[in-house]
């Protein structure tokens, strides 16, 4: 994942000054359109999305081809979660009124959205150039730059936006959020602390939070108490501020009530989540059906040779895994990439069935052509070295897929104790996905669905799938590195068990982490004793291990 923080979604008024500069966009409507759109706007930024549809509807006949009332729509969709239709007005949009700096912003975050990165700069550099001197039209280019992976560019974009507007909180978080990428977490928490108690600053509590090696200070959890306890408080803040008291407690080894916020915190965003253990286990049968056989694949053996997959729940010891290999002169690590799921997205579209049913369909040569179109995709990471690694944990369900497509690929499998996994999700916040995360038993029935779906790879695939276990790796650090790079058809070299030292930018939670030599004190389970029998019982362990 990338940077695992919630991101505030776009707001109607957030890229303009004051609601008075937006009224002019629609002056020459009528007064009674002119109101309607007014009480959306307001509608949106309350996120009142029932309020803002039921007026977005009324107002249609009006001012339906209008460019801001499209302008609203889109914001609408984008707030449901339909970014395609929110990209589909503003095009619309800007068809009408072309040149438009706003209308080329929301654009830009429309895109983000729709996770067309490449697209999105494009729009937002343009929206930059018409609006050189709008400090939201350099934010939001930052923003999206950090997201595409080419951080050294968003940080100057952050830079740019701060020198317009010194006060631009989510600028400064994140430019703080590129210091801790470029692993400058001092820096990193010094900016983040700077826009503490400030409008819009809740985020900077949860950056912190996240940075593991960075302690909450005394003042600041009686601060984050307050917070918490605060009546009338969002449930999107409440989540926040929960998940970074509970950091704080546990800087104070105060456990039992680290895990009793912790619980509460967990439970509100679970009721904002989708999330369903059994339609998930099915899904899971289901694939393991369509591979069972391997399918045949005109793929040649070492197709994919140059590629290093690694898989598994958040917070298993991948980061570090990714780090390691990094480490070596003939890897780039790539961090989280999308591409071998929107390949299997492209399939799916082009034969009009959902994946995995489409698999006992596709020919070798289909196989084939999937992998090279992956490896094509994912060139630009292999310019200089090269090996390169995919880190999208998730991939450890379409490991035959995979396999098919390309045969000569690695699988680095990072397996942590159960309890430890699971105790570790809970005690995070994710910006997106990992909705099985909240809840105890939905995350012991990921973890067994999970657990069972590597069983099944493993002897299909022994050649290319390796378990790398957290705790032998702290135990033996050079022998586990030596044999994964032995796996991995790597020469050895010393510079991996010096990971700490290697300059990359790190976009997971664990950034602040694996800038440092490894800890052999990283368990938390035995902190909480028996209030974690419920998970361990969920996990099918009868006693504390």
């Amino acid at each position: 994942m990338s940077l695992p923080e919630t991101e505030a979604p776009p707001q109607a008024t957030r890229d303009a000054d004051a609601p008075a500069q937006l009224d002019v966009r629609f002056a020459d409507l009528p007064l009674r359109a002119q109101r309607l759109l007014r009480d959306a706007r307001r509608a949106l930024d309350a996120r009142d999305m029932r309020q803002a549809d039921a007026l977005l509807e009324r107002g249609k006949s009006w001012a339906g081809d209008h460019p801001e009332y499209l302008r609203l729509f889109a914001i609408a969709r984008q707030l449901q979660g339909r970014p395609a239709e929110a990209v589909a007005a503003l095009r619309r949009a800007l068809e009408i009124r072309p040149g438009d700096a706003l209308l080329l912003m929301n654009l830009g975050t429309a895109l983000r959205g729709a996770g067309d990165l490449d697209a999105a700069v494009v729009a937002l550099r343009r929206a930059r150039e018409l609006a050189l001197d709008l400090a939201a039209a350099w934010y939001n280019l930052g923003r999206t730059l950090g997201q595409a992976g080419r951080t050294g560019e968003g940080h100057e974009a952050y830079e740019r936006a701060l020198r317009l507007d010194p006060g631009h909180v989510r600028a400064r978080i994140g430019l703080a959020d590129t210091l801790r990428t470029f692993g400058r977490i001092d820096d990193a928490a010094k900016e983040y602390r700077s826009v503490l108690g400030k409008p819009g600053s809740m985020q900077a509590w949860l950056r912190i939070a996240n940075m593991k090696t960075v302690r909450f200070t005394a003042e600041e959890t009686k601060d984050l108490e307050r917070l918490f306890a605060m009546p009338g408080t969002s449930d999107d803040d409440r989540v926040v501020v929960g998940f970074a008291l509970a950091k704080a407690l546990e800087d104070a080894n105060r456990y039992p009530e680290a895990f009793t916020v912790l619980s509460t915190a967990n439970a509100i965003k679970r009721r904002h989540v989708q999330w369903d253990a059994h339609q998930f286990s099915d899904r899971i049968d289901g694939i393991m059906q369509a591979f069972e056989p391997p399918p045949a694949s005109a793929s040649p053996p070492d197709l994919g040779h140059e590629v290093i997959f690694i898989v598994s729940l958040p917070r298993s010891g991948s980061t570090l895994t990714e780090q390691i290999l990094a480490a070596h002169p003939d890897v780039e690590g790539a961090n989280e990439l999308p591409d071998l799921g929107n390949v299997l997205e492209a399939e799916s579209r082009r034969t009009g069935l959902e994946f995995p049913d489409w698999v006992p369909k596709a020919t070798p040569e289909d196989w084939r052509r999937m992998g090279e179109s992956y490896l094509e995709r994912t060139a630009r990471f292999r310019r200089e070295r090269g090996r390169s690694t995919d880190k999208a944990l998730s991939n450890w369900r379409v490991i035959g897929a995979a396999m098919a497509m390309l045969p000569g690929a690695r699988f680095v499998n990072c397996r942590r104790d159960p309890v430890e996994t699971c105790l570790s999700c809970f005690r995070q916040v994710f910006s997106r996905g990992q909705a099985f995360t909240y809840d105890l038993s939905d995350l012991a029935a990921y973890w067994r669905d999970y657990d069972r779906t590597m069983r099944f790879w493993h002897p299909r695939y022994p050649h290319a799938v390796r378990d790398q276990v957290y705790e032998k790796l702290l135990a033996d650090p050079e022998a586990e590195t030596r044999a994964l790079l032995q796996f991995c058809g790597l020469e050895w070299d010393p510079a991996c068990l010096r990971f700490y030292e290697t300059p990359r930018h790190v976009r997971t939670i664990s950034a602040a982490q694996v800038r440092e030599p490894l800890r052999g004190d990283t368990a938390r389970a035995p902190l909480y004793r028996e209030l974690l029998t419920p998970l361990r019982l969920a996990l099918g362990i009868r006693r504390e291990q």
